[in-house]
């Protein structure tokens, strides 16, 4: 069996759909399959239409193309396809994307919906979002959970020279792209307060700006309490998860939520939102649904104050954190790819 992804999101350096395309191309391989790649074409109007046309193409009778980030072919042909829409997060709130953005990106939805023969999503609470919003049955996806790498979050890590430098001694983290949903505003101004009150911690962001993200990245750059790593290698994101004092990721929607998993993983104690997956994905976190400033500064105070839940904090998380297996992610795509051949 073949299976091709869309090169935009396997070549890219960052995201949650990055993550998930390599780790299923990884899975496939270590189990005997092969993979290619839905080619790019340059400019990003030009890549996506070039990835619709491509399900165009006559493909061998052993080849899945796996449309792993909210598109699909032009057309149902007799071709195999699958697609995986990752959540609607405009359901629940409006600063997800312009509504233009929405329009053309409920569009591509909505065609992959139709030309594809299989619809995975992420998680349960996706599934719903996508079944109402999209008047999809609800039998007809397939709800796939995300794995983790417990290796590269449980193992000891320390971080490198340059990140190192720019430390504080106890430290908020934040990881994950900067845009309007990840709530970055409000988590700045929560910060902001507790340090007024001579109470609170520096945040330090490590995340490269993705979209719709002047508002964001201006807080960060005017704020004193906030030290903006960027982008962090793989090494430095594990490690900084270890040593944080507590990872604080309050969005305001998420399909899955890697980067919440991924800190439960490195045992760091998890402050967030119940929104989205979260509420199913975030197991025992300390969860907070009053996400304004206020709100998220009065979480951090309460949950750095719990001595006890402090003291399970980590222990709690990296169990909750092994029951989300790639390999058991990937073996479930394998069975919905092979129910097409």
């Amino acid at each position: 069996m073949k299976v091709l992804f869309p090169d935009r999101i396997v070549s890219r350096h960052v995201g949650g759909n990055t993550t998930y395309a390599r780790a299923l191309r990884d899975g496939l391989h270590a189990h005997g399959h092969t993979t290619g790649l839905i080619p790019s074409h340059g400019h990003p109007a030009l890549t996506m239409l070039g990835e619709s046309l491509h399900g165009l193409r006559r493909h061998d009778d052993s080849t899945v193309l796996h449309y792993s980030a909210d598109t699909g072919p032009l057309l149902r042909t007799r071709g195999r396809s699958v697609a995986t829409v990752h959540g609607v997060a405009s359901r629940w709130i409006d600063v997800a994307r312009t509504p233009r953005q929405e329009a053309v990106w409920r569009g591509r939805v909505r065609r992959a919906i139709s030309s594809t023969d299989r619809l995975i999503t992420v998680s349960h609470s996706a599934a719903r979002d996508i079944a109402e919003v999209f008047d999809v049955p609800a039998d007809e996806i397939v709800v796939i959970h995300h794995g983790i790498d417990q290796d590269a979050f449980a193992t000891a890590r320390t971080v490198s020279a340059e990140v190192e430098a720019r430390l504080p001694d106890q430290f908020l983290l934040y990881v994950g792209n900067i845009e309007p949903r990840k709530n970055l505003v409000e988590l700045i101004g929560a910060v902001e307060t507790l340090r007024r009150r001579g109470s609170g911690l520096p945040l330090v962001i490590a995340g490269r700006p993705a979209w719709n993200f002047a508002e964001t990245m201006s807080r960060i750059e005017a704020s004193p309490d906030v030290v903006h790593l960027g982008f962090v290698s793989d090494g430095d994101r594990a490690a900084l998860m270890q040593r944080c004092t507590a990872f604080v990721f309050p969005s305001l929607y998420e399909g899955f939520g890697f980067p919440v998993l991924e800190a439960m993983a490195a045992g760091a104690p998890v402050i967030t939102s119940p929104r989205g997956s979260l509420a199913e994905v975030a197991g025992p976190s300390w969860q907070t649904d009053r996400l304004d400033a206020v709100g998220i500064a009065a979480a951090v105070e309460d949950a750095l104050g719990d001595t006890v839940w402090l003291a399970d904090a980590a222990e709690r998380g990296r169990t909750w954190a092994t029951q989300f297996s790639w390999e058991t992610s990937i073996a479930r795509h394998v069975d919905v790819y092979e129910s097409l051949l």
